[in-house]
C-alpha cells in the first residue's frame, strides 16, 4: 500500500474510552536523558530509517521544549523497567485556526504489539490531553491500518482537506469498512 499522510480530529474530549495496561506493565513520564530511548522505540516501530535519524528529529522538534516533554510524553515499561512504548499528548497550535491537543508519536516495539499496550497508551495520552484541551487532532499514514482503527474507535474521524486526502481515506475505507470512514466519504460525494 502507498504511504499517504492522513489527518484525523476529535471534536471534543468528553466520554473518552478508557483502557488499562495489562498486568506486568506501567506508565512513566519522560525524564531528561530519555531522548535516545524515545528514538530507539520510534526506530524499532519503523518510523525512522535509523535511531540516529529519530534522535535528530527529536532534538529538532522537542529539544527546545524538553521540560514540556516531562509533562506530555509517556513511556510504557515492563515491571522490570524495560521501555517498550511511547506516546505524546502534544499541542497542535494553530491547527485549522485553533489550538488542538495532538496525539503524537504513538509507538510500541514490534515484539510487544498485540498486547493492548497501544490502546492503553492512547487512552493515557487522551486523558492527559483532556486536562489541557477540549479537542484533539493527529496525523498518521495509510499504512498504519491497525492504528487508524484504534483512533476511529477512540472517536476520531477522518479530516478530508484535499482530493489527495479523499484518495487516502478511500483506500483505508476499502480495508476497514468502518462506518465513520464510510460516513465521511459519503459527505463528500
Amino acid at each position: 500500500m502507498r504511504r499517504i499522510g492522513v489527518f484525523m480530529i476529535r471534536d471534543n474530549l468528553e466520554d473518552l474510552p478508557h483502557h488499562e495496561l495489562p498486568p506486568g506493565y506501567r506508565f512513566r513520564l519522560f525524564r531528561k536523558g530519555d531522548e535516545r530511548l524515545w528514538a530507539e522505540i520510534e526506530y524499532s516501530a519503523d518510523e525512522f530509517e535509523s535511531a540516529d535519524a529519530a534522535l535528530a528529529r527529536f532534538n529538532k522538534d522537542f529539544g527546545p521544549c524538553v521540560d514540556e516533554m516531562e509533562r506530555r510524553c509517556f513511556f510504557v515499561e515492563t515491571d522490570g523497567g524495560q521501555a517498550v512504548g511511547t506516546g505524546m499528548a502534544w499541542c497542535g497550535r494553530d491547527f485549522l485556526g485553533g489550538e488542538y491537543g495532538r496525539v503524537h508519536w504513538i509507538s510500541v516495539r514490534p515484539e510487544f504489539q498485540g498486547r493492548g499496550l497501544g490502546k492503553a497508551l492512547i487512552s493515557r495520552v487522551m486523558d492527559r490531553l483532556a486536562e489541557s484541551h477540549d479537542k484533539a487532532c493527529l496525523k498518521t499514514h495509510t499504512n498504519n491500518i491497525a492504528a487508524i482503527k484504534l483512533y476511529l474507535d477512540f472517536g476520531f474521524r477522518p479530516l478530508l482537506l484535499t482530493p489527495h486526502c479523499r484518495e487516502a481515506w478511500e483506500t483505508v475505507g476499502n480495508i476497514l469498512r468502518h462506518p465513520t470512514v464510510e460516513g465521511a466519504l459519503r459527505e463528500l460525494a
